[in-house]
């Protein structure tokens, strides 16, 4: 199960930092800086955690293996949504209510929240007697 997740985080903060990496460089060759929260959030919360916990469920076993996939989705929808949120509210694309793209704002960021909070739980459940 842990290796299943370890992969998906992984290939997530890829296409993450992808990302990242083609707003970087739409701002350095558009000279506009709209995109910079955005950017700076797809790759610290994008490519930087989710590549953190995929590697951390690859070097140790959580004891708490339903828990996992718990911490997996919330770190999946956590990361996108806010992201995806902080596009909708800074940029407001295709005209979106400001009122729904702040709820998708905040409801990603308060799952995100929740996916740090498990993680931390997560550092406490590891099992000390296995060795990778």
């Amino acid at each position: 199960m842990q290796e299943k997740w370890s992969v998906r985080l992984i290939r997530l903060a890829a296409l993450f930092g992808l990302v990242g990496t083609i707003l970087g460089s739409h701002m350095a060759g558009s000279g506009s800086y709209a995109f910079k929260p955005i950017h700076a959030h797809v790759l610290l919360v994008g490519w930087l955690s989710v590549f953190s916990w995929g590697v951390f469920y690859k070097i140790y076993r959580v004891r708490a293996v339903k828990l996992v996939s718990v911490h997996g989705w919330a770190a999946i929808i956590g990361s996108i949504g806010l992201t995806v949120g902080m596009w909708l509210q800074f940029l407001q694309p295709f005209n979106i209510n400001s009122t729904v793209a702040l709820i998708f704002y905040i409801v990603g960021g308060s799952i995100l929240l929740i996916a740090f909070a498990l993680f931390v739980l997560m550092t406490f459940l590891i099992d000390r007697t296995e060795s990778r």
